[in-house]
């Protein structure tokens, strides 16, 4: 990654440096092994990481929130940070986190600024230097060229200053919602325009490599969060939308999930034709199928785990070619270099494009054009590749609204439409992580991320529950949820990388937030961890991922409290998971995550307390539609790539029965 230009004063980069040199020093071993004796003695300071951190400061930050980080860093340097030795340095940043919220937030933003450099950036061949000793193998392979891997969706060429275009549909957002009805409305004859904030990057761009990956497909480049940092926001900003980077679990809507929404007024959805008209239509699309599912060292101990304890679980419907190549799939996350994850990009939007659709990547909707009480097209601007921008203006008489559950809302705000509703209910689907150690390489890099859930929590407390899941192993993502009480100790935890496996749950939530909008007009997620029966499952999640790691055979578990609570065999474990129930569960105490954002833009028959109607359109706007998952009245509790999909398909239908009437 290319260092920007300078932002902070010399004074507060030299403290930036000693933070970062604190956040991972260098430590003198007495090891005999020399990787472990050089990566213990390497600090972040020399991989440049702080220079890294500023060069993405200038390149992402507003000159106001650049100052919040100066201000923090001045804050440190009147303790004589800088000058103190790495002890007094440490206890520094401790004493800072526990005095106030807003410097916790900023000091932790920074260690996982520190670690994901220090472990994910790449040097000219691909390779970091820390990789060796903690196990980690990086790519297994080169991208394809743009030969052997040529794009081939339709691209609108914008250029100039300004440009208009015109279409019958303007779809904003191509992921699994909006790939899914630009599909239907060209293939029924319309014009479409799809407009996407990311890049069309395919095959030939995909690294296997985590910096790049989550700077270039990830919404926010990876680092986007909640206001409070309560909760990491993993969502795809590229051409296919999160489907390019997803972990392909292909789980259908629960029927009791359906019937609720039913009775939200999205009429028909616990009919059977539902399912045979929509779902089923989206599965065999996909090619969503089990042939392909193989389960990696991870997921054997997890299965292992369920069956000594008696939970059922079952193997995942993955939308994966059957002749997929296992080993090269544990770099799903940053894009499927082989081309067998049967993404948006592969199936839908492809569809799209052969029926005459068209799109255009690198594109930001701004407004929602009106007049009327109806759609008249959008008001978008263009970023190319060099920098430079063109307006563009989308003449269009229906309007999709399909780009997250984030931004979603905040095209409906900035537009001043949408109603009371338009960023309220906003759920997450909170994940937690607890990590096993193992007497025997488990190499969780290698193979399929997820393979295998088990839904025996699914409803435990008033019609919500927990699936459990495993995930793939990367030293910056996971590295980063780890506890840190000094950076000695954290290295220590990043050396048995090897032997880790990482367990995690996804809930359905009880409770909700909001998505709102600051003072620049950018969206701003509002979510903690408030309501009563979410806290609870938080903990109850905690303590049964320990139970399972245990009974998979685990020497170790630890959880991503920041404050360390680590487990060993021979240790009371019943005082273990009685130390999990009563560990702090607050604002940027434990790593929460968060891969599905829904509901913001919400379904429903009650104008007060709905977005859309129970086919899809905004009640106070004819010829905008909901596309996406903000569509959703609640959360479904399962990954939710084909419930988007399938009720996109429905709204696709309703959109194009209304253009006839």
């Amino acid at each position: 990654m290319a260092v920007a230009q300078s932002v902070l004063s010399e004074t507060q980069r030299t403290t930036l440096e000693a933070l970062a040199d604190t956040f991972v020093p260098g430590i003198e071993v007495d090891s005999h092994d020399p990787l472990e004796r050089e990566f213990m003695a390497r600090a972040a300071s020399d991989l440049g990481v702080a220079a890294q951190i500023e060069g993405l400061m200038a390149e992402a930050l507003l000159p106001e929130e650049i100052a919040l980080v100066g201000g923090l860093l001045d804050a440190l340097g009147e303790q004589g940070f800088a000058d103190a030795d790495l002890a007094t340095r440490t206890q520094i940043v401790h004493g800072f986190s526990e005095q106030d919220a807003d410097a916790k937030l900023g000091l932790l933003q920074l260690k996982g600024l520190t670690l994901l450099f220090f472990y994910a950036l790449p040097d000219e061949a691909g390779q970091n230097p820390n990789w060796e000793a903690i196990g980690y193998p990086g790519p297994a392979s080169a991208p394809p060229s743009p030969a052997e891997a040529p794009k081939t969706l339709a691209v609108e060429a914008v250029s100039g200053e300004s440009a208009t275009l015109s279409a019958d549909v303007c779809v904003v957002g191509s992921g699994a919602g909006g790939g899914v009805i630009a599909a239907q409305c060209a293939q029924a004859g319309r014009s479409v325009l799809v407009l996407e904030m990311g890049a069309y990057r395919n095959e030939s761009d995909f690294k296997q490599l985590e910096l790049p990956g989550y700077l270039e497909l990830y919404y926010g480049g990876g680092l986007a969060a909640s206001e409070s940092g309560s909760i990491s926001i993993l969502a795809g900003q590229t051409l296919g939308g999160g489907t390019v980077i997803n972990y392909m679990n292909c789980v259908r809507t629960p029927d009791a999930v359906l019937r609720e929404w039913a009775g939200h007024g999205v009429d028909g959805l616990d009919d059977a034709s539902f399912v045979s008209d929509h779902m089923d239509v989206v599965m065999e699309r996909i090619g969503a199928n089990t042939e392909a599912t193989k389960q990696n060292g991870t997921h054997q101990r997890l299965i292992s785990a369920c069956d000594e304890l008696g939970y059922e679980h079952r193997p995942i419907w993955r939308n994966a070619a059957l002749d997929d190549d296992a080993e090269f799939c544990g770099y799903c996350p940053m894009g499927c270099q082989q081309g067998c994850k049967r993404s948006v990009m592969k199936t839908w939007l492809q569809d799209c494009s052969d029926a005459g659709g068209r799109c255009v990547p690198g594109c930001h909707a701004d407004r929602i054009l009106t007049e009327d009480g109806r759609a008249t097209g959008v008001a978008a601007t263009v970023t190319h590749a060099d920098g430079s921008t063109t307006a563009l203006t989308v003449e269009a008489p229906t309007v999709v609204v399909a780009c997250g559950s984030v931004e979603s809302p905040a095209l409906l705000l900035r537009s001043g439409i949408g109603g009371p509703a338009a960023g309220k209910n906003l759920r997450l689907h909170p994940a937690f992580v607890v990590m096993g150690i193992y007497d025997e390489p488990v190499e969780g890099w290698r193979g399929q991320v997820q393979s295998a859930l088990s839904d025996h929590f699914f409803d435990i407390e008033d019609g919500c529950g927990f699936l459990i899941e495993a995930t793939g192993m990367y030293p910056a993502l996971l590295g980063a949820a780890y506890p840190w009480v000094s950076g000695d100790r954290h290295k220590q935890l990043m050396q048995s990388l090897r032997w880790q496996a990482p367990f995690i749950t996804v809930a359905r939530d009880h409770g909700s937030g909001e998505v709102v909008l600051d003072e620049h007009d950018r969206p701003v997620v509002r979510w903690d961890l408030t309501d009563d029966v979410d806290r609870r499952l938080a903990v109850r999640a905690n303590v049964e991922l320990a139970r399972l790691h245990r009974a998979a055979g685990a020497v170790e578990v630890f959880t991503g409290h920041n404050t360390e609570h680590h487990w060993r065999q021979g240790e009371d474990f019943d005082a273990y998971l009685e130390e999990l129930e009563t560990a702090d569960y607050g604002p940027l105490d434990v790593a929460c995550f968060t891969a599905h954002q829904m509901g913001s833009c919400r379904m429903g028959s009650d104008p007060t307390t709905s977005v859309a109607d129970g086919r899809g359109e905004l009640h106070d706007v004819k010829g905008v539609w909901i596309g996406d998952a903000s569509a959703f009245p609640t959360a479904p509790g399962v990954n939710p790539m084909v419930t988007i999909m399938s009720l996109a398909h429905r709204t696709a239908a309703n959109l194009l029965a209304a253009r006839r009437d």
